[in-house]
């Protein structure tokens, strides 16, 4: 391929393959991306972090007697929908971070996560958290949580490299819907809103790769990989049931495909331009990707085969989308 993807929107319903697949395509060389999948060694973003901190959160202001500001409880979706953009704006801010070589280092990490979140709410019209708070709880949450936020700090420093050149900027997120909602989802639901959000420096560069698997599979993988005493971890967090049938009980994305106006796209409007986000669809409903939660040393080629030939695939269909 003549130019390989500068940003890819890795996009799925939870447990569906997501975090394995951006596993296996960091596992690869450089060359090894670029021949099979048209992409650069890849840089990695991801909106969950985010959402363990907001839990954490959460959490301490309940034990303190406080309405969590984020989740009622550990079990429940967010009682703020418009968190969904919240995380889209955290990841325009780590984008753009990446872009401008910005590395924070504060002096206390906790206190520069409080106030991204309430940054990032305010962008999208949702009500501050930290702003109005006493100081003195406010830092005793910081306090609680200053090892959490130090270490996604340092882990979201650590993952700038010298150059994007010749990179690919992989933003992984999931979104949907309550079990059986009509379509389109309502906003601030499904990938339509949360595309929506996207800074224009992203929508200019960005194509979508679509793990596609069943919501009832995508349950069935959530309580195989949920570990209770790793519940900040990429591979092996759980999503409560209630968010499982609340938030991802279906998603928009063939709606989207089938209302873009033009094959194999999403279409995305904001701030009055239009952009059409090629996709190529990654069709996991008969499972390819849980082996890669083993060590890479007991990948089994068998395996890495099917796993590479599939999303070959999805990658072929959306480069011809690109019309490359």
């Amino acid at each position: 391929m003549s130019k390989h993807l500068d940003i890819l929107l890795l996009t799925a319903l939870p447990a569906s393959g997501k975090s394995e697949a951006r596993t296996y395509l960091a596992s690869l060389s450089p060359e090894e991306c670029h021949e099979h999948f048209g992409i650069g060694h890849t840089v990695q973003l991801d909106d969950f972090p985010y959402v363990h901190i907001m839990r954490l959160v959460s959490d301490e202001m309940t034990v303190r007697g406080h309405s969590g500001p984020y989740f009622r409880s550990s079990a429940l979706p967010f009682r703020e929908p418009l968190d969904w953009g919240t995380l889209i704006e955290l990841m325009n801010e780590d984008y753009r971070d990446l872009v401008e070589k910005n590395q924070p280092k504060p002096d206390s990490a906790a206190l520069y996560m409080f106030d991204r979140l309430d940054r990032a709410r305010a962008v999208v019209g949702a009500p501050t958290v930290f702003a109005d708070m006493d100081p003195a709880l406010k830092n005793e949450i910081a306090g609680a949580l200053e090892d959490e936020c130090r270490d996604l700090l340092d882990k979201k420093n650590a993952e700038h490299p010298d150059t994007l050149e010749g990179k690919t900027v992989v933003i992984e997120f999931a979104r949907g819907g309550a079990d059986g909602s009509a379509m389109p989802l309502v906003e601030p639901y499904g990938y339509g809103y949360s595309f929506a959000q996207l800074c224009p420096e992203i929508l200019d560069k960005a194509s979508i790769l679509y793990i596609w698997v069943t919501p009832e599979e995508s349950r069935r993988k959530n309580l195989h990989r949920t570990d209770p005493d790793d519940p900040g971890s990429i591979l092996n967090h759980g999503v409560p049931a209630a968010v499982m049938y609340g938030d991802y009980g279906c998603d928009d994305m063939q709606w989207q495909l089938d209302n873009s106006g033009k094959p194999n796209t999403v279409k995305v409007e904001r701030d009055g331009q239009t952009w059409n986000l090629p996709l190529g669809r990654f069709d996991n409903r008969q499972d390819l990707t849980t082996f890669i939660r083993d060590d890479l040393g007991d990948w089994k080629p068998a395996d890495m085969a099917k796993l590479r030939a599939g999303m070959e695939d999805a990658f072929q269909k959306l480069h011809a989308a690109r019309g490359l």
